[in-house]
């Protein structure tokens, strides 16, 4: 079975966050920690790549914190996977192992398949595409007890 990394796995679950709960102001990573149970120190280096990459801005002062780059409609989480497989400096595994002509010739070529085909599908979700299937499972966004309706 294919698993992601928990690097990747936080990294989706950081900005998910902060599309769902934001409600137009910066989350600070330690609502996203809190929320998540995500472990800090996985998190800080991973918002700073993401911001590096475009995907989010960080906004400094007293209630600064982490906000979407562009519309949630317009990340996807191939973005997100392509950025955290660059973090993990992770070389070719299979590159200089030996193997045999079956090997070589079949089981790795199928299974650089696999993985183009699982990125082709991961760049066509968005993280609205994640938002819409949370709000329809019934997850409360705190966005909603952010938003203020007083004239």
């Amino acid at each position: 079975m294919l698993r992601p990394s928990k690097k990747l796995l936080f990294a989706i679950e950081a900005v998910l966050d902060i599309a769902y709960h934001a409600g137009g102001e910066p989350v600070q990573s330690r609502e996203i920690t809190r929320r998540q149970e995500i472990p800090r120190r996985y998190l800080e280096q991973t918002l700073q790549h993401l911001v590096r990459s475009g995907i989010l801005v960080g906004v400094r002062g007293p209630r600064g914190g982490y906000r979407l780059a562009r519309e949630r409609r317009r990340i996807t989480v191939g973005e997100i996977v392509r950025v955290v497989q660059s973090m993990e400096t992770q070389e070719d595994v299979y590159k200089d192992l030996p193997g045999s002509p079956l090997g070589l010739g079949v089981v790795r070529p199928m299974w650089e398949e696999l993985q183009g085909e699982i990125m082709e599908r991961l760049d066509n979700i968005s993280i609205d595409d994640l938002c819409m299937r949370a709000w329809r499972d019934g997850l409360k966004s705190e966005a909603q007890d952010k938003m203020d309706f007083a004239i």
